[in-house]
């Protein structure tokens, strides 16, 4: 037990946990006051630096395509031939990793969001950028954040062997020793505050479509108390499925796109919309396309609308504080491929998995908009809550109650496939040396587990707006961001030397 207690990295482990016990205080007993403050740091980070988090996504882009086709990508990670998963087991638990139920929240959604934008109008309308926007939102450029650091991660574990597992060791190319003081202890630090930031903002998103879904159904009353008792409900099951280790999360995140095709079955043939779908997500992907450039470098510089830094700088915050943990577990089970197959897996099964849900989901919701049938935008313009107006949406479909029970089920899988892979991370960061393949004990994942709903518990209480839980992400993404840079230079150092000692070798052989 002495030895155990001995190989945990206690700072790491309760710094970021009594910060969090803090901040939930603040946001409780100041609300408004927190509010404030976070808004002023949100316009300073993400208005006057925006451009910075734009030129950060695209490069991002261009870089990771450049390494899946130089000499980079024929790496292979780990001394085995054959990958540990087949390509069905690993890309559903890549997809099933990603924001764990805001893909679905955000599907049925985020095209309404965007109807009373004025930017909308002024570009084309809400046919036609209402769902070109939120593919480009959640497409290839935020899956290169993933992409970039799980290269990095993945080769750190499966070809250099270290046995510290976390951000700091990534930089050890590049800081050297220093990431053994004080440098890495705070590199250390800002990942696993940023992560418990990161998945508050999903907790507190998306978990209050879940309750008004039980609610309708159950008939108990919509509140905090249910709410919490659903985060409960949660992390009991994502904490079971880690306590069998990556079988178990390996059987959810299956689970868990069955029960995604599923839902996506039953929109697309129930709602009597296939036709409407195909053919708006056609022209929304070939508008993305075309678009692609000036969606990727227009910045509004006079701040005629404001819609690039409410939204799409947003969400490139928004990836980055799940940079922390799902890179590393995508880097982790990517053991037996090649740089090149990870790079183009990861956007493959990525980009399927979103483009699905939003093409489904948040074109039967427009369709409703379009055809009169439902007055979604009207709905959340007089005040009404994002989840009553998406269960509004469900209330469209045949048999109504049980396509929403199958949305409460998907839901608690997302979560428990996303929160198991990162119950796991955050896991191996909190030992001082972990060695590739080994393990954290249950003890220490079953810790994590019960931090991870303390932050969103306070912000429920508190009642955060959107635009408030927008803002953590855009505030806590910076630092991180920073430190992704330094991974990225530490990679490429510490590869350009492998290679070079590779072809040595070669030459003598």
């Amino acid at each position: 037990m002495k030895k155990r207690f001995e190989r945990l990295d206690w700072v790491l482990m309760f710094i970021p946990a009594a910060i969090v016990i803090v901040l939930c205080m603040v946001f409780m007993v100041l609300p408004e006051r927190a509010g404030s403050i976070i808004e002023m740091l949100r316009v300073f980070l993400g208005d006057t630096f925006g451009f910075y988090y734009m030129l950060l996504g695209l490069g991002i882009l261009v870089l990771t395509l450049g390494i899946a086709f130089s000499g980079y990508g024929k790496i292979r990670l780990g001394n085995t031939d054959k990958p540990v998963y087949n390509n069905f087991q690993w890309g559903a638990m890549i997809f099933t990793s990603t924001m764990a139920a805001d893909i679905v929240y955000y599907s049925f959604i985020e095209w309404a969001l965007y109807g009373g934008e004025e930017q909308i109008e002024k570009m084309g309308g809400l046919q036609k950028w209402a769902p070109t926007y939120p593919l480009f939102h959640w497409g290839p450029i935020p899956w290169g954040f993933y992409v970039i650091l799980a290269i990095a991660f993945g080769f750190m574990i499966h070809v250099r062997g270290r046995n510290r597992q976390k951000f700091s060791e990534a930089c050890r190319p590049l800081l050297g020793d220093r990431v053994d003081g004080a440098p890495g202890k705070v590199i250390d630090l800002f990942a696993v505050f940023t992560l418990l930031a990161g998945t508050a903002t999903t907790f507190s998103l998306a978990t209050p479509l879940m309750s008004a879904a039980v609610s309708q159904l159950s008939g108990f009353p919509n509140s905090p108390g249910l709410t919490i008792g659903i985060l409960l409900v949660i992390a009991a099951l994502y904490t079971t499925a880690v306590w069998f280790s990556f079988k178990g999360i390996s059987f959810m995140a299956s689970l868990c796109v069955w029960l995604f095709f599923g839902l996506a079955l039953w929109v697309f043939l129930g709602g009597g919309e296939g036709i409407y779908i195909i053919e708006t997500g056609i022209s929304s992907i070939g508008n993305l396309v075309q678009n692609f450039v000036g969606l990727s470098t227009w910045m509004d510089p006079m701040r005629e609308t404001g819609f690039v830094q409410n939204w799409t700088i947003y969400y490139w915050a928004y990836w980055l504080v799940w940079c922390v943990a799902t890179p590393f577990f995508i880097g982790v089970i990517s053991k037996g491929r090649t740089i090149k197959n990870m790079i183009l897996g990861v956007y493959i099964s990525g980009l399927l998995g979103t483009f699905m849900s939003f093409l489904v989901f948040g074109n039967y919701g427009l369709s409703q908009q379009m055809r009169g049938t439902l007055d979604v935008i009207g709905m959340l313009e007089s005040g009404v809550s994002i989840p009553d107006a998406i269960l509004s949406v469900f209330r469209t479909l045949p048999a109504s109650a049980l396509a929403i029970f199958l949305l409460i089920v998907t839901m608690l899988a997302f979560y428990s496939t996303t929160f198991d892979s990162l119950t796991m991370v955050v896991s191996m960061y909190s030992y001082k040396q972990l060695e590739a393949g080994e393990k954290p004990e249950r003890g220490v994942c079953a810790f994590w587990s019960v931090v991870f709903v303390i932050f969103p518990i306070g912000l429920i209480f508190a009642g955060n707006s959107l635009r408030n839980l927008q803002s953590i992400s855009i505030i806590a993404a910076f630092p991180i961001s920073v430190i992704l840079l330094l991974i990225v230079v530490s990679f490429f150092k510490d590869a350009n030397r492998y290679l070079r000692g590779k072809g040595e070798t070669d030459k003598n052989s």
